[in-house]
């Protein structure tokens, strides 16, 4: 399977392109419709997703087992607590209106 080309690699050809088309005098070429598509002839099947053959996973049990470990450490971490400060809270009846504020420490 050939690998997809970097956004590089695609930018290097595309200057040799325009060097060559500026080297030969800037002239456009009349090309047939539809063959700037085809890559000797046949569509090029990495700019197509559809089409291909599902690619099988590799499962990898161990890394995704630290994946979670660190994530587990990282909560367990931030646990810690702020300085207790009152806050606050409103009093309301039975009705939603609001009876009194208290002061309270949680």
């Amino acid at each position: 399977m050939n690998k997809r080309p970097s956004k590089a690699e695609i930018r290097r050809q595309l200057e040799q392109q325009m060097q060559r088309y500026i080297a030969n005098g800037g002239e456009v070429e009349k090309i047939e419709r539809g063959a700037s598509g085809l890559v000797d002839g046949a569509y090029d099947r990495n700019s197509f997703v559809f089409g291909q053959p599902k690619q099988e996973r590799t499962p990898v049990p161990e890394a995704l087992a630290a994946i979670d470990s660190r994530r587990h450490f990282k909560t367990a971490k931030q646990t810690y607590s702020f300085s207790k400060r009152p806050r606050k809270k409103i009093i309301y009846d039975d009705f939603g209106e609001p009876v009194r504020e208290i002061w309270v420490e949680e």
